[in-house]
């Protein structure tokens, strides 16, 4: 008879133990939320960071003339008059042609060197 009298209370506190574990509310849902959240505010502040180098880029673009030009040589391969370029050749391709001066006006196009491929 005392064996099922501590039966009952035994049940009743596993029953409220596995919920406050394992429930909807339990400790292990509260646990997986915080770490969510922690996930959730690290990509928050990553994206405030790029927004901001975004800005600042952006501003750059509309006021520094130096850094547009800076971009038009780099991406678009633009010089200026009377300066000479120099290429070079990768590793696994054919020596280049010698440089050549630009044609004179503000920023012009590098000229295209054609580079001859190795027989195999």
């Amino acid at each position: 008879m005392r064996k099922r009298m501590y039966a009952l209370p035994a049940g009743v506190i596993l029953f409220i133990l596995y919920f406050t574990i394992f429930g909807d509310r339990g400790l292990l849902r509260i646990y997986h939320m915080k770490q969510e959240q922690q996930e959730l505010q690290q990509k928050a502040d990553d994206l405030q960071t790029e927004n901001e180098r975004l800005r600042r880029e952006i501003e750059a673009l509309k006021t520094d003339k130096r850094y547009l030009e800076s971009l038009a040589r780099k991406d678009f391969g633009l010089v200026r008059p009377n300066e000479v370029i120099y290429q070079f050749p990768g590793q696994g391709t054919a020596p280049a042609a010698t440089a050549q001066p630009a044609p004179p006006a503000a920023l012009q196009p590098a000229p295209a060197v054609p580079v001859k491929e190795k027989k195999r």
